[in-house]
C-alpha cells in the first residue's frame, strides 16, 4: 500500500534538494554524496522513495485541470459515459425527476462527467433539477431524501449561489438536529421514524453530502463527522470477512449475516472518496483506510469470473450477478488506487470488474446504450427475499454507478 506518509516524504525531499534537474530525471547516489555537507537532512542513499499517488500531475495538490487530465476525457470509456448520459438528457425533463436517492446518484454522476468534460448541458440538466425542487419544495427526513443535497453542495462550489448552500444547511439541520441516532451516535437510516436502525447504504446517501460540502466549502468539520459515522457503522456492521451486513437493529433479523453487494459497493465508494479528501488535506485516517482495505480484500475473494459480484456476495450461483455493485466496486477501487491506498495488484481486479460492467451495457434498436442487470430498490431482509427483486434496465442509480465507474477507471493503466 502506498501511504500518505510515503508521498509526503517525497514533498519534503524535493524541497530539501531544491528540485535539482538531472539528465536522467532522477536524484542519484552521487548527488546525495555531493550535497551531504550542505544537506544534512537528506535521506540516506538506501532509502527507497515511492512515487506520488497516481492522480498527482506534480508534487503540488492536484487541481481541477489535473483531475480531468488523469481521467482522460478523450477516452472510449468517457465517450461511452457521455453516450449513456446523453440518452437520459434526451429522455427526461429534469423537473419531472423526483427528489430522492435514485435520482441523486444519477445527478452525482453527471456532476463528475461535467467536471472532466466541461459540457455545459450536463450542468444545465442537474442544475435544472435542483432549481425545480428548490422552487417546488423538498423534504429531508431520511438518509435517502438527504442524498440530493450533495448536488446542491456541488452547485454551490460551481456557482457560489446561496440558494444551494441553503439546501445543504437544511440537510445538516436534519442530520445534526432531527435524525434519530443509536446509543453510539450512528445516524438512523430512517431518520425521524421511531425505529432506529443503521443501513449500510446510508454511508453514501448522507455521507456524500458531508464529503461534497467538505470539498466545496473547505469545511473540515464535515470530514470529521463522516469519519465518526464511518467508524460507528464499521464497528456495528463489518464482519471478520471484511464485508458489511445490510442492516442492524432492524425489525427483521436474518438467521445468518446478509452481505448485500450494492450496499458494500456504497461503502467502498464513500470510503475512498473520504480518504481522497483527507489525502488532499495532507492528513490521513488509518481506521477508515484499514476498514476499507479489509472490505476490498473480502470483495476480491468473491469476485466472479465474469468480473461482477453476486447480489448476495457470499452466495455464488444464487439470485444473480448484479451490475451496479460491480460498477461501485470498480469506482471505489479505482479511487483508492489513484490516491495511493491500493497498489498495482488491484488493477487486474478493476479491469475484470469493468469487463463485467461493460458486458451489461447493451444497445437498443436506435443504437443507444442500455444499462442492464441492475437490481431494483432493495430493503434489508432475510436472504430469500432478495431473490424476489427484479433486475431492471436503465434505473437511475444503476446508470449513475456505471457512469462513475467509466469515469474513474478511465486513464488507469488497466492493460497491465
Amino acid at each position: 500500500m502506498r501511504s500518505l506518509v510515503s508521498w509526503l516524504v517525497v514533498l519534503v525531499w524535493l524541497s530539501a534538494v531544491g528540485c535539482n534537474e538531472h539528465s536522467d530525471g532522477f536524484y542519484t547516489e552521487a548527488d546525495l554524496q555531493r550535497d551531504a555537507d550542505t544537506q544534512a537532512d537528506l535521506p540516506s542513499a538506501d532509502v527507497v522513495i515511492p512515487p506520488l499517488p497516481f492522480d498527482w500531475c506534480s508534487a503540488d495538490t492536484p487541481d481541477d485541470a489535473c483531475y480531468a487530465q488523469k481521467r482522460n476525457p478523450n477516452s472510449d470509456s468517457v465517450a461511452l459515459a457521455l453516450a449513456i448520459a446523453d440518452k437520459q438528457l434526451a429522455l427526461h425533463d429534469p423537473a419531472e425527476l423526483e427528489w430522492d436517492w435514485e435520482e441523486a446518484v444519477l445527478m452525482w454522476s453527471l456532476t463528475e462527467l461535467y467536471r472532466i468534460t466541461g459540457r455545459q448541458d450536463l450542468q444545465t440538466f442537474y442544475r435544472g433539477w435542483m432549481d425545480h425542487h428548490i422552487e417546488a419544495g423538498y423534504s429531508i427526513s431520511t438518509s435517502d431524501t438527504c442524498a440530493p443535497a450533495a448536488i446542491a453542495a456541488v452547485l454551490y462550489g460551481e456557482t457560489g449561489e446561496e440558494k444551494y448552500a441553503q439546501v445543504v444547511n437544511d440537510a445538516f439541520h436534519y442530520l445534526d438536529e432531527e435524525a434519530l441516532r443509536t446509543p453510539e451516535g450512528g445516524i438512523s437510516h430512517l431518520g425521524t421514524v421511531s425505529i432506529v436502525t443503521l443501513w449500510v447504504d446510508s454511508l453514501f446517501m448522507f455521507g456524500n453530502v458531508m464529503l461534497a460540502w467538505a470539498e466545496r466549502s473547505d469545511d473540515p468539520t464535515r470530514l470529521d463527522q463522516f469519519a465518526q459515522q464511518f467508524s460507528i457503522f464499521t464497528e456495528q456492521m463489518q464482519q471478520a470477512n471484511g464485508l458489511y451486513v445490510h442492516a442492524v437493529d432492524w425489525v427483521i433479523t436474518p438467521p445468518t449475516p446478509v452481505f448485500w453487494a450494492r450496499g458494500n459497493g456504497w461503502v467502498a465508494a464513500s470510503a475512498y472518496q473520504y480518504l481522497r479528501l483527507r489525502t488532499l488535506a495532507g492528513d490521513g485516517d488509518e481506521v477508515v483506510a484499514t476498514a476499507s482495505r479489509k472490505l476490498v480484500d473480502g470483495a476480491i475473494e468473491l469476485q466472479d469470473d465474469s468480473g461482477l459480484w453476486w447480489d448476495l456476495l457470499d452466495r455464488p450461483n444464487t439470485i444473480y450477478l448484479e451490475t451496479s455493485a460491480g460498477a461501485l466496486f470498480a469506482y471505489g477501487m479505482a479511487r483508492g488506487y489513484r490516491y495511493g491506498f491500493l497498489d498495482d495488484s488491484i488493477l487486474p481486479v478493476i479491469a475484470k470488474a469493468m469487463d463485467g460492467v461493460n458486458s451489461r451495457i447493451l444497445y437498443d434498436d436506435q443504437d443507444q446504450p442500455v444499462v442492464t442487470g441492475v437490481s431494483g430498490p432493495t430493503s434489508a431482509d432475510v436472504a430469500e427475499e432478495y431473490a424476489k427483486i427484479d433486475q431492471v434496465d436503465d434505473l437511475g442509480y444503476g446508470i449513475g454507478a456505471v457512469i462513475l465507474a467509466l469515469i474513474e477507471t478511465s486513464g488507469l493503466p488497466l492493460e497491465q
